[in-house]
């Protein structure tokens, strides 16, 4: 499922990162690599705060539709 589908407070492994390539980089370069774990921290008005690696990032919906957990 897309990790916008996530709960609030639930972590999951990341299992694919789909997209174009430079995509697909630059979610890599913020931590985003399979077999990763992330937690949901808050999702609102359409942006989604993440805790990737002990950092907190904030994506949009769009971003985190392509990164399957």
């Amino acid at each position: 499922m897309p990790l916008s589908m996530v709960k609030e407070g639930e972590a999951s492994i990341i299992k694919k990162v789909s997209g174009k390539e430079e995509t697909r980089r630059f979610l890599e370069t913020l931590g985003f690599v399979i077999g990763s774990t992330v937690t949901v921290v808050a999702a609102m008005a359409g942006n989604i705060i993440v805790t990737i690696k002990d950092v907190r990032i904030a994506i949009g919906k769009d971003m985190a539709n392509k990164i399957m957990v």
